[in-house]
């Protein structure tokens, strides 16, 4: 499985929840991955991981 499929399945995955405008995925290979989701109406954390764990990730919060 390439990078470029991996950042396809879970932007697949999160730009399927209702609201969501865009996904940016940097998965940064042997690093930290980040997300940015941009959104018209509030996510629900719950559905954001459920979508994540679909594509192969755990969802983590976001640093304070």
């Amino acid at each position: 499985m390439s990078c470029g499929h991996c950042v396809n399945s879970l932007t697949e995955e999160l730009s399927a929840l209702e609201g969501v405008e865009q996904v940016s995925a940097d998965l940064n290979v042997g690093g930290t991955p980040t997300v940015t989701i941009h959104h018209s109406t509030p996510l629900h954390l719950d559905a954001v991981r459920a979508a994540g764990h679909e594509a192969g990730y755990t969802v983590a919060d976001a640093p304070a």
